[in-house]
Order: C-alpha cells, then structure tokens, then sequence
C-alpha cells in the first residue's frame, strides 16, 4: 500500500508549492530512486493540465566529469540545460542521492571551475524567478543515505521529513497557507529594521538592512521551508560569527566554520575540519567573500540537525547567512557562482537587536509590536 504522506507531498508539490497550470511546462529533477515520488507528481502534472518532463540524474557521472574531464570539459555548459531553464514554467528538484559524500575527494580547484561556468545558469533561474516567469522548488526523498547522514533509521527519516512538510496534518496545504500569514507579518516587521545586530557565543555581528526587502519562506521554493530572509547591505556586515553546525557543501562536511567580517567582506575564515576548501569557495570570484542573504529559521516542526541545509537552515531557532549570490527580489546586489548556507543554533544564550532594540532571545522572537 502506498503511503498517503507520499501523495499527499506530490500534491502539495503541485498544487500549492509550484501551483501548476494548465499549459505549463514543468521539468522534474531527481535520481532513479525518487521515481514513486516521480511518478506520482508527474500524474498530478498531469491532471493540473501542465506538459511534465523528466530528468534523471545518473549515480557516479558528477565523479567522472570531475575525475576525467579536461578543463574545457569542466567549463561546458549543455545549450539543452540553457534551454530548459530557459523556457521551463515550472522547475522542481526532489533531491535523492546515493551517497551524500560522493564528491568528498573531489579537488576543490575542480569543483570551483565547474561551479563558476555554471553561474549563468543559476542567474538566469533566479532572474525568471524574480520577474515571475519561473516558479522553481526543491525537495527531497528520502534515502537511506539522507537518513543515514542524519544518523536515523530509513523509517525513522521519513517521518522526521514528513512530520517537517505538515504532512501528518490533515489539511498540509492549509497549514502552510496559516503559517505563511505568520511569517508574512514578522516580515513586514522586519522591513522597517535598518540594522540588526546578532550575539551568541562566538558572535557578534551587525548587519544593515535598511532598504532591503525581507521575504517569508513560506513552502513555495523549499519544500519544506520555514524561513524570512533579506539580502544585507553588500558593504554592512561587520563583527564575527561562529557557526554551530557543521556544513554541507560540495560533497563534503565542513565543521566548526568562524568568520569575520569588515565592511561586507570576510577578512578572517577558519575551520576545525575542510579550512581548505572553504578558503577555495571564499576565492571563488569577487562576490563569495560578500554576505548574499540572512535568515531565521522558524518552523518548529524541525528541530533536529540532520546534515541537510534544506531542513538544518529551517529548524526554528536558528539564523543562516549565505556567502556568496544574493535572491534579486530582496533587493540584494551580490553576485557570484556561490550561494553557500551556514547555519548557527540561536536556541541557547542568544539576543537578536534590532536597531538596538531586543526583539530575539533564546531562539524566540519576543512580543513585536
């Protein structure tokens, strides 16, 4: 028998996360072994009257192209990946790999070359994004080794990524339209802040976001989401900031990452584990140096760390920046080949200013106006 939460999720996929309609064409994204999560989301494509088409991702080729590819090889981007995003309506990513550490020897140099080619691909989807031509999402099936990663049994992670999507509720979409009126008015809030200053252990970091636009992460881009977000002042970011979690990137864990800023820029990084390869991503190009956006994340139904960021950058009581491209609808002016999420835990022995006003504490926002 199959599991309702599994059509419960192609549904909410279809049609309230990317809200197909008829006509659109709709690109699925994902590994062989997502396909009961495929097929079931191309049926509902179908019957919203959308043209679903389906790529499938082969274990092991990301390896090859970096293990054997030459440097023109590494640097080519497909005119029918171009194309795609190009003229996709809709775009949905279920992550489903084999092995989360698969590009763990990968040579860094490598992987920054294959990633500064790809650039414009990643500014053109974010560019159709912002203009409302392309709604994009990405989500996940479980895998064992996604559970694994997380340190749980395969039972055990689906209900951990069930539980985070509403889709134990009764209504999930219903649930995620309230929550998203929720994080709508801390975001109105937020917008009139010009500078926030966060304190933790390790912490001490001032961010100006006057101007900018903060956007409530409401279940339309992730899936599962539960975040507000903004694009900092390119040049405001001052302080330091001690990320509590480690970091997954590139098929590997970073751990115990540090950084200082001054006027925007990262002057000071380091790492208990993989320093190298964040100093690679760091000299990625001018823009990875640069803050691209800052986030709380607020859904308590995740709370455990799973390796992860599509869930770890949403456990409520948590803030996450990303070094690297800022989301243009923010107002945000960084670019650059990376968008890199790190996240610190806020839970315990934490303050969140906002124009040095207390509003966060703990991992809570306290009583706003």
């Amino acid at each position: 028998m199959a599991d309702p939460r599994l059509e419960r999720l192609a549904d909410v996929v279809v049609n309230y996360s990317a809200a197909v309609q008829p006509g659109d064409l709709v690109v699925l994204e994902a590994t062989p072994l997502a396909a009961p999560l495929v097929r079931e989301t191309y049926r509902r494509v179908l019957a919203a009257g959308g043209h679903p088409e389906v790529r499938i991702a082969v274990d092991g080729v990301a390896e090859a192209l970096l293990d054997d590819g030459n440097d023109a090889q590494l640097g080519w981007v497909s005119p029918a990946r171009i194309e795609q995003i190009e003229h996709a309506d809709v775009r949905i990513v279920f992550e489903s790999e084999y092995n989360t550490r698969s590009l763990s020897d990968a040579d860094p140099a490598r992987q920054a070359l294959v990633r500064r080619a790809r650039k414009r691909l990643g500014d053109r989807l974010f560019e159709r994004a912002a203009a409302g031509e392309l709604r994009w999402l990405v989500t996940l099936w479980p895998t064992q080794a996604a559970a694994q990663e997380a340190g749980m049994s395969l039972g055990e992670y689906e209900d951990f990524v069930f539980r985070a999507g509403f889709l134990d509720r009764d209504d999930p979409a219903a649930a995620w339209r309230e929550f998203g009126e929720r994080l709508d008015g801390l975001a109105e809030w937020l917008g009139r802040a010009r500078e926030l200053r966060v304190v933790a252990d390790g912490t001490d970091l001032r961010l100006g976001v006057g101007g900018r636009t903060w956007v409530a992460s409401s279940g339309h881009e992730n899936f599962p989401d539960g975040e507000i977000f903004t694009g900092p002042v390119e040049t405001s970011v001052n302080g330091e900031i001690a990320f509590s979690f480690p970091a997954a990137f590139g098929g590997r864990v970073i751990e115990g990452v540090r950084l200082r800023f001054e006027a925007g820029e990262v002057v000071e990084a380091s790492a208990r584990r993989g320093g190298d390869f964040l100093q690679e991503m760091l000299a990625l190009d001018d823009g990875a140096r640069r803050v691209g956006e800052f986030a709380f994340g607020l859904n308590d139904a995740i709370t455990e760390f799973t390796l992860n960021t599509l869930f770890d950058e949403k456990i409520g009581g948590t803030v996450h920046l990303a070094l690297g491209k800022s989301y243009p609808e923010t107002g945000g002016q960084n670019t650059s080949a990376l968008h890199w999420d790190l996240v610190t835990d806020l839970r315990v022995g934490s303050e969140v200013y906002a124009d040095g006003e207390v509003v966060y504490r703990d991992g809570r926002f306290l009583d706003l106006p």
